[in-house]
């Protein structure tokens, strides 16, 4: 299992969202999402290795002794998984499922499940809300799924569906979930947000 985190910093995470809300709450956010994230990969019956797209933190939320820590490669969005996804099969893992932190909606079963589709479909895809995905789920690296690929809009989930058509790629479909990018996205799931209730 692959987790892509930032470090988390005031003023360089969640900037559509600071754009509305400032930084300081986007921030705050941004904190709430990464404790998530890390609640529901930790119960995960899966290797878990956290991909920084900033330098590897020795000492954070991430305990070595649950999580592996790995640097994001260079390039785009599709080219930091596809080098993901390619060092982990490269290492033997015929399984392998990819998430962001920007999901509070996210469960450690829907993730279990993702594995569990994954025995009888090519991929998984997680759909957001946003028009891109969640979660992608595959048993070896599939180039095209990576590559042309308009990354952060709302043609993410078609455009890879339709890479998975082409290539001939069986696929499992997820519960559709909300992304957290706007403030229009976090009203929507405010109700998740106990301890930051008064953003």
């Amino acid at each position: 299992m692959i987790i892509f985190v930032r470090k988390p910093e005031l003023g360089k995470v969640k900037t559509r969202l600071a754009a509305t809300m400032g930084d300081e709450k986007a921030f705050a956010v941004y904190l709430e999402l990464l404790e998530h994230t890390h609640h529901i990969s930790t119960a995960v019956k899966a290797d878990k290795f956290v991909f920084y797209f900033d330098e590897i933190e020795k000492i954070d939320m991430w305990s070595e002794e649950d999580f592996v820590k790995r640097q994001q490669s260079h390039g785009d969005l599709g080219e930091k998984m596809h080098n993901a996804f390619s060092i982990l099969f490269e290492e033997g893992y015929n399984q392998v499922v990819i998430i962001g932190s920007d999901c509070p909606e996210l469960t450690t079963q829907i993730i279990e499940e993702a594995f569990e589709m994954l025995q009888q479909n090519d991929a998984v895809l997680g759909p957001a809300n946003d028009g891109g995905y969640y979660l992608l789920g595959l048993k070896k690296v599939h180039a095209e799924l990576f590559s042309n690929i308009e990354w952060s809009t709302e043609k993410v989930l078609t455009q890879t569906l339709a890479a998975c058509s082409f290539a001939g790629l069986s696929f499992g479909m997820l519960p559709k979930l909300i992304d957290i990018d706007t403030e229009e996205d976090l009203n929507s799931v405010q109700y998740l947000f106990s301890r930051n209730a008064a953003l």
